[in-house]
């Protein structure tokens, strides 16, 4: 395979997995507020803290295929 064609698999595989991982976390954070609205301010706090971890996965496959596209 070309190299063009292996750093974008990299990139579009890295950043399927998180938006859909925000997406589930996302969805989840609002069943939670819409069960329990006083508990908003927490859940929102955890929901912050959760997409920042599924978006950091996002970042290390865009640092590996810019790895493989310059070395």
């Amino acid at each position: 395979m070309s190299d063009n064609l292996v750093v974008g698999l990299t990139i579009a595989l890295g950043g399927i997995a998180p938006a859909l991982a925000i997406g589930l976390i996302a969805s989840k954070a609002m069943e939670a507020i819409g069960r329990n609205p006083e508990a908003a301010s927490k859940v929102q706090s955890s929901l912050i803290l959760a997409a920042a971890f599924a978006e950091a996965i996002a970042i290390y496959s865009l640092v590996v295929a810019l790895i493989l596209k310059f070395t």
